[in-house]
This record gives structure tokens, C-alpha cells and sequence, in this order.
């Protein structure tokens, strides 16, 4: 899976970086949507049961949506096989895999495009053929918010695209951006299951930190809890609601005032939501594969947040605190961090995101302890704009990047990660996953 293993081990800490990357193959393998999807769904006789719950149908119909709509998709085609009436796979380009009995339509992210908007006209025509005895099968997994778009009469795709880009500059936290986006969409919110005649049933991969549903994709099955009011509060908050356009601010404002539709705001007694696989399982199998390799393993939080280069301190600091004084753990540790990081981008900017951010801050406070390295690795392979995963750091990566001129510092406030990290053979590249659990950081102390 990890493309560049042999330049990544060329060099430094060898036996701590081997063993990083082999916990994250481990985990983003065992994070397969195909295998959790077949281990969540089952068949017998003519009826569908998850989680001890059945179903049965006259027509089943299927859309699936996100970085894993295509081997989630796939593993309902060989459960299903013919009696899959009609459906859709709306992912990310370069994430598609030939499904035989649904279409398969590749749209942006983490800018959405007229693909997007596209997939998610295909998904509700689909949805409103669904009859009162069939059932719609909806597959979601993290990147759905991008990748199944329907902007609200009045407001264009340019116009949510440019609040989309502002809300992912911003720092705002996932739940944050897509407050807003539930709240400039035709789909998102609940709103797309809520005029379906027949019974839902969705399986959801989770990609957000605490598996909050209706954060997941943007809750596009879900009941939303938030309002029109939290959606001005966010853009209010991170100095955006200026910025975005107007056509943005007027929708909020209307719906402020109790003259746009609000997102679903019950339960739905058609609609079944089984959370399937989060952060909390990949970590669990990140420290499965620490175990099998004889180091003892701590999973430390599956729900790290907050700004990438400080939550990169903290780990850094920690793994300094053991290898110095043996305390929370002795050596040799394996700790394990799942979550989401951001990173606040004012200005021009280099090139990066925040995995590599997250990872060349640790370098600075692990310089010189020998043994040790820390893996950031987003499980979708694809670290904010790049074609990388992550970063890798170990004890010899801040030395190595000072005898090459690179003050570490400058390019983390440039947020030019990606650069620096190329210069110390720090770069991770898996290619596409087709997954999104979050992201993993691997910290090996020896």
C-alpha cells in the first residue's frame, strides 16, 4: 500500500518508521469498506438483515455516496446481485471501481463540481422511484458532503463553492462547515430521505470525530439538530460571514426568519441509520497489529482535534516525556491517536495539510531521540490538495532538514509542509484508498 516504503526507510530511524508503517497498512487495510459491509449485512432467504434488524422489499434500490461508495457499493452487488433494481456511486476521482448493476459518476473534492451536483440530482431521482414496499440501501462515507451537492433555489454552485473553500481555510471544525452546508443544500440535512415512500436503510462509514451522524456526509439521512441560527453563528465566529456571497448570507437570512425550509428535525419511522466502522475500530486495529509485532500499545484518544502543528507538539511532547523518563509508559511504546486536525490558512499558501503539519511540528521535540518517529496518515491517501497521505518524522529529521537550510518554523507558518517533508524523505503515499476513516497517528518509541 505505501508506495514509497524503500525511500521512507532509507534512512534515520529505520526500525521505528518500519514499524509505523506497518500499523497503518494494517489499519487502513482492515478499514476495507468491502469487508466491513459484508461483515455488517447479511441474507437469508429473501430477507436483509442488519444488526439482528430485517428488512424485505419489492425493488431495492442503492445510492452510495463518498470516498468508499465503490466498494461499499460493490459488496451490496455481490450480496444483492440482480435483485438491485437501480442505483448510483458518487465518489471521488481516481476512487471509482466498475459496479455491473449501478452507475458510477466521479465528482471533486474537497471542492465540489458540477459532478457533484450531478450525482446528487442522480441519487434523488432514484429516490423518489422508491416505493412504499421497496427499499432504498444508502452507502455513506466521509467526502459525501463534496461529492453530493444540490445548492437551494437562488444560490449557484459557484457561490457554495466559494463558501465551501472559505469554511476548509477558516480552521472551522467539520461540524462547523457542515452546519453551513446543511444549510444552503437541497440534500443534506435529512432533507434527502425526507419524501421517500418506501423504507431506508443506511450503513455509514464514519470519518468524523465522536461519529456524530448527522455530521457524517452532512446527515443527509439523519435528523439535524441545528439551525439556521447556528449557520450564522459559524460563518459569524471565523470572520466569514462578510465574505461569503450574498446569495449565501440572504438564504440564512430568510431561514432566520422562518421563510426557507429547515433541515429534518425528527426521527424518521421509515428511515434505519447502523454506524458501521469509525475511528474508535481503526485504532483498535492499529493496536491489533502493534501486539502481533510484540510491542506493547496504547490507543491515547480515537478523537484528537484542534490545530495540526499543536496537536504535533503535544504527541511530540509525550513521546519525549517516555523516552527521557519513562513516564505515562516504558519503552519500547507504540501510541496510537485517531481524529481530525485542522489547519488555519490566512493568506498565501504553500503546500501542504494537515497530517504533514501534524507531523513536521513533532520533528522539532523528538530531534535527537534516537528510536523514535511519529506517523500522521490520512486514511483516504489524500492530505488535504496533495497526492500524499501524510508525513513520517523521526529523531534525525529536524537535523537533517537544519543542514539543508530549512528552518522548520518558517515553512509550518507558511504552511509548506509538504516541502519540507520531501527534503527529509518524510512523505507518505499510499495512492487512493478508497476509504476515509479519519486520520491515524502512529507514535513508536523504542
Amino acid at each position: 500500500m505505501i508506495k514509497n516504503r524503500d525511500e521512507i526507510l532509507s534512512c534515520g530511524d529505520v526500525e521505528a518508521k518500519d514499524v509505523a508503517l506497518k500499523i497503518v497498512e494494517h489499519a487502513i487495510k482492515k478499514a476495507d469498506p468491502y469487508r466491513i459491509v459484508r461483515e455488517s449485512i447479511r441474507l437469508e432467504n429473501s430477507k436483509i438483515i442488519v444488526e439482528e434488524r430485517e428488512f424485505e422489499a419489492e425493488n431495492i434500490y442503492v445510492v452510495a455516496i463518498g470516498k468508499a461508495a465503490c466498494p461499499m457499493a460493490k459488496a451490496i452487488e455481490d450480496l444483492l446481485g440482480d435483485r438491485i433494481k437501480e442505483g448510483v456511486a458518487v465518489t471521488k476521482y481516481g476512487y471509482s471501481m466498475p459496479l455491473s448493476r449501478m452507475d458510477v459518476i466521479e465528482a471533486g473534492h474537497p471542492i465540489p463540481d458540477e459532478n457533484s451536483v450531478r450525482g446528487a440530482k442522480r441519487g434523488l431521482e432514484i429516490a423518489k422511484k422508491v416505493g412504499k414496499n421497496d427499499l432504498l440501501i444508502v452507502l455513506i462515507s466521509g467526502g459525501g458532503s463534496a461529492l453530493f451537492v444540490m445548492p437551494e433555489d437562488g444560490i449557484s454552485l459557484e457561490d457554495k463553492i466559494r463558501t465551501n473553500e472559505l469554511l476548509l481555510k477558516s480552521g472551522a471544525k467539520i461540524h462547523e462547515i457542515n452546519t453551513v452546508r446543511k444549510h444552503i443544500s437541497r440534500v443534506k440535512g435529512g432533507k434527502f430521505v425526507k419524501n421517500v415512500r418506501g423504507t431506508v436503510l443506511a450503513l455509514i462509514i464514519s470519518d468524523v470525530v465522536g461519529d456524530n451522524l448527522e455530521v457524517i456526509a452532512s446527515g443527509i439521512t439523519v435528523r439535524d439538530p441545528t439551525t439556521f441560527e447556528d449557520a450564522f453563528r459559524v460563518l459569524k465566529l471565523h470572520r466569514l460571514w462578510d465574505a461569503v456571497p450574498e446569495s449565501v448570507r440572504r438564504h440564512i437570512e430568510l431561514g432566520m426568519e422562518g421563510k426557507r425550509e429547515e433541515t429534518l428535525k425528527e426521527d424518521l419511522s421509515n428511515v434505519h441509520n447502523f454506524l458501521i466502522c469509525g475511528m474508535g475500530k481503526v485504532c483498535e486495529f492499529a493496536m491489533e497489529k502493534a501486539s502481533e509485532l510484540g510491542y506493547p500499545a496504547h490507543v491515547i484518544t480515537s478523537t484528537l482535534e484542534g490545530e495540526a502543528k499543536h496537536a504535533g507538539t503535544v504527541i511530540a511532547s509525550i513521546v519525549q516525556e517516555i523516552w527521557k523518563n519513562g513516564r505515562p509508559f516504558e519503552r519500547p511504546v507504540v501510541l496510537i491517536f485517531g481524529g481530525e486536525t485542522t489547519v488555519t490558512i490566512s493568506g498565501n499558501a504553500g503546500k501542504g495539510g494537515p497530517n504533514q503539519e501534524l507531523a513536521l511540528s513533532s520533528a522539532k521535540k523528538i530531534v535527537k531521540l534516537r528510536g523514535c518517529c511519529i506517523a500522521s496518515i490520512d486514511t483516504d491517501g489524500t492530505d488535504g490538495p496533495t497526492e500524499v497521505a501524510g508525513g513520517i518524522v523521526d529523531s534525525y529529521t529536524a537535523e537533517v532538514l537544519e543542514s539543508k537550510g530549512i528552518d522548520i518554523d518558517e515553512y509550518l507558518s507558511e504552511h509548506n509542509a509538504y516541502v519540507a517533508l520531501k527534503f527529509a524523505k518524510g512523505l507518505v503515499i499510499t495512492g487512493a484508498t478508497r476509504t476515509n476513516v479519519n486520520s491515524i497517528v502512529v507514535a513508536v518509541v523504542l
